[in-house]
């Protein structure tokens, strides 16, 4: 029988973390999303998730730097900082732990940044858009405009 879904309020803490992991967040911040108390929000998310709050958002601050590392060309120090950690040191640390490598056997182990082409989002919306005369426009009393047949 498949476990039934987690509950709603702890999803919203989830969430919460999902979307400010780089902001100075704690369990208080979470427990409040969740409507809870501090400790009876800890249970159950450790409960329903399989893991701390704490490292919860530790590993999404871990996930989210890998993603740096492997795709940007900002230092290591620079990547903790943006991910809301305060120590090089530590990051390092939590960082091999999790990854098996330090961040930069990490990053030495994909292709630098620089051979990616990068675009921004904006761009790509631009492009898969529907070009103008895929569109039929019509006048006043319903008929086809020139050009708007789509030739």
């Amino acid at each position: 029988m498949p476990s039934p879904p987690p509950a709603r309020h702890l999803l919203r803490a989830k969430d919460l973390v999902d979307v400010r992991f780089a902001e100075p967040l704690t369990v208080v911040d979470m427990a409040a999303a969740a409507g809870l108390s501090r400790a009876h929000f800890s249970r159950a998310f450790a409960a329903t998730f399989g893991e701390s709050p704490h490292a919860y958002l530790q590993t999404r601050r871990l996930e989210r730097a890998a993603a740096m590392l492997r795709n940007t060309d900002r230092s290591v120090a620079d990547i903790c900082m943006s991910v809301g950690l305060s120590s090089v040191g530590s990051f390092t640390t939590s960082f091999t732990k999790a990854f098996g490598k330090t961040p930069t056997a990490y990053r030495a182990s994909f292709p630098p940044a620089h051979v990616y082409a990068w675009v921004p989002a904006c761009v790509l919306r631009v492009y898969h858009r529907p070009a103008p005369t895929s569109r039929v426009a019509k006048t006043a009393q319903g008929k086809k405009t020139a050009g708007s047949d789509g030739s």
